[in-house]
């Protein structure tokens, strides 16, 4: 194959990779409370509790997972990093179809959410340095406009198969992707990185000096929103429609296939305007204030009825569409031997922040309301992502030939 050939196979199995692995994370948010009666759970207090234990075990483990596999990255490489991460995910989700207690769920949603967190990451790092510095933002918008497509399917799926037939389906496309994946080249970056004496994929060096620590934790915060959303609006969609009055049951499926709808359009559109103004700030300053505005104004006009509520959630998550953005420019931001590291670890630190998230809004609903509680959550983490945001360098334009001493 020619050499410039290779770098577009990446981005296609890339984002093939984060396709199967938006299908297997988004699967699990539609079918824990189907999963959890099949396996007995009845009570609904009990199912509320348990579903919001697994998704915090999920959760944990991708963060866990972020910074084991994103050490690896710059370790060992970008795609042996990749081929442990789906052979992990993938053996977990399989093995989520046989389970019969809640002791094992937790067990194997922490593996499974282990696995799924080394798959962006990795890959975006991968299609980012094999790309040239003017198709970088068009090959990692790519990668995840294609991906979050699996979001998408799975709620299709959830639909027409029962919970352990969906696990089966999402386990076996791990290891035709795994197959896949075995063709594609490591990165030029990497291998000259290796060649050198520069410590790499050390976790603890994105915390020391301070200035560094200081753009992970910007980077990280900027994208705190879109994990409210997710994990606020998007998993207990059921609950807030109950909260509002709504009369038709809102279907967690519906919810997903609406919410990755407008994800896809949003980081499609994300990527175009990063390309267009020449910003990766600008892009993620822009689409903080749509999401703001979007919730907002979602409060006020799902309590209508079901048909405004997931339209809403459609605008959402298209306001939620500046991840790619984000995982881009957490790639931009570190040298080569701590890239993978901070590309890995940065979305899924994001994702684990939905922990401490939902439980202060579990906290807060009995005093203030669930609607008030919502409101002002989501005004508070729009506000620190949007300056945490304004203290980012821009990375646009950025050569990503170098190294953190």
């Amino acid at each position: 194959m020619s050499s410039d050939r290779r770098p577009w196979l990446a981005v296609m199995v890339a984002a093939l990779g984060y396709f199967v692995d938006m299908f297997d994370l988004v699967m699990f948010s539609i079918l824990r409370i189907p999963s959890l009666r099949g396996i007995g759970v009845t009570d609904p207090e009990e199912l509320a509790r348990l579903g919001k234990h697994l998704l915090d075990m999920q959760l944990i483990g991708m963060l866990l997972g972020g910074f084991a596999f994103g050490a690896a990255g710059d370790r060992f490489g970008r795609t042996r990093t990749l081929y442990a991460s789906i052979a992990l995910y993938s053996s977990a989700n399989l093995l989520n179809a046989f389970v019969t207690n809640v002791e094992a769920y937790a067990v194997l949603r922490a593996l499974a959410g282990f696995g799924l967190a080394g798959e962006l990451g990795a890959g975006i790092t991968l299609v980012g340095e094999l790309l040239p510095t003017r198709l970088r933002g068009v090959g990692t918008t790519l990668v995840a406009t294609v991906g979050l497509l699996g979001a998408v399917v799975a709620g299709a799926t959830a639909e027409l198969l029962g919970w352990k037939a969906c696990y089966v389906l999402g386990g076996v496309l791990g290891f035709v992707l795994l197959a896949m994946r075995l063709g594609v080249a490591e990165s030029g970056l990497f291998e000259q990185m290796a060649r050198g004496t520069a410590p790499r994929g050390n976790p603890l060096g994105l915390l020391w000096p301070s200035e560094r620590l200081m753009r992970f934790g910007c980077i990280v915060l900027s994208a705190m929103p879109i994990w409210f959303a997710t994990g606020v609006l998007f998993v207990f969609a059921p609950e807030l429609g109950r909260a509002m009055g709504l009369s038709e049951a809102i279907q967690p499926g519906r919810v997903i296939g609406f919410a990755y709808g407008g994800v896809v359009v949003g980081n499609f559109s994300s990527g175009w305007l990063s390309q267009v103004l020449r910003s990766r700030k600008r892009a993620i300053g822009a689409f903080l204030v749509a999401l703001a505005v979007s919730m907002l104004v979602f409060l006020e006009v799902a309590p209508l009825g079901a048909m405004p509520f997931y339209a809403m959630i459609f605008v959402v998550g298209a306001a939620t569409g500046y991840w790619s953005v984000f995982v881009t420019t957490a790639s931009e931001l570190f040298g080569t031997n701590l890239r993978a590291t901070a590309a890995t670890s940065a979305p899924n630190v994001v994702r684990g922040l939905a922990v401490p998230i939902t439980s202060l809004w579990f906290a807060l609903k009995p005093t203030l309301g669930v609607i008030p509680a919502t409101r002002m959550l989501a005004l508070g983490c729009c506000a620190i992502g949007l300056v945490c945001t304004l203290m980012l360098r821009e990375t646009f334009h950025r050569d990503l030939d170098f190294t953190e001493s």
